[in-house]
């Protein structure tokens, strides 16, 4: 990028349901081999207020400014993540959440046409925090290429489906809280092909929060699919709040 290391923001990935921190790779390749430092966190995926509060706890433990990247469901976290972090200098949505305040998921998503992911969720019980059984939700195998990303390789998508890690129910219907600082820029990536998050949805979002917004041909797999694009909008993200850095 020619500029000096020490003024680059670190980033921050953070994934969304269905999918953990493999599906950065490509990503992960396109940014390391320029000498970002970038780091894949492992979404907890358990309700937005667990996820954030991790997500911000590996933020905070960075020694200078974060750039926090989500995708899908992870764009939710990153947003409730700014409540308990103050080294956060920029957000970047891929095909996210980019909620308001006292906004969840499910809000967002009724106002838009259906998408193909409420008929393919398969819920499932495991152990609450307070022993009581908790739903949580995977995607039918039979289903995951077509919700997810009809233009991933089918190896690809195998493997992705073989691999898949649920949500837990309560994160969708989750809402935002509250933040009391003024919102670090963003950034926009609108997967244009996307049967999980309706692309009308992505756009409204993205136009609500002022967000510098590209749009790709792509399904919501597009951090698997489309590396390139995703890393080049991260790099424009870094670009823009380097000077962020004192």
């Amino acid at each position: 990028m020619h500029l000096p290391w020490a003024t680059l923001p670190s980033v921050l990935l953070v994934h969304g349901p269905f999918a953990g921190t493999s599906s950065w790779a490509g990503v992960l390749a396109e940014l390391g081999s320029a000498g970002t430092d970038v780091t894949a966190v492992a979404n907890p995926l358990r309700g937005l207020a667990i996820d954030a509060a991790y997500v911000a706890a590996v933020a905070g433990r960075v020694d200078g400014p974060v750039l926090l990247v989500g995708h899908g469901y992870g764009g939710a976290v990153i947003t409730a993540a700014l409540a308990h972090t103050d080294n956060v200098v920029g957000l970047v949505f891929v095909a996210g959440f980019a909620l308001a305040e006292g906004e969840s998921c499910l809000d967002v998503c009724r106002e838009f046409p259906a998408t193909l992911l409420i008929p393919a969720l398969r819920p499932a019980t495991y152990p609450g925090a307070d022993g009581h059984p908790a739903v949580e939700l995977y995607l039918h195998r039979d289903s995951f290429r077509r919700v997810t990303g009809t233009d991933l390789p089918e190896p690809a998508a195998a493997i992705a489906t073989a691999s898949q890690r649920p949500v837990a129910a309560v994160a969708f219907a989750d809402t935002a809280p509250a933040y009391a600082g003024t919102p670090p820029p963003s950034w926009y990536l609108v997967a244009t092909m996307d049967q999980l998050v309706h692309p009308d949805a992505q756009r409204f979002m993205a136009r609500r929060a002022g967000a510098h917004t590209v749009e790709v041909q792509a399904t919501h797999a597009c951090p698997t699919s489309h590396p390139t694009e995703v890393a080049d909008l991260i790099r424009t993200a870094m670009r823009a709040t380097v000077h962020r850095r004192h």
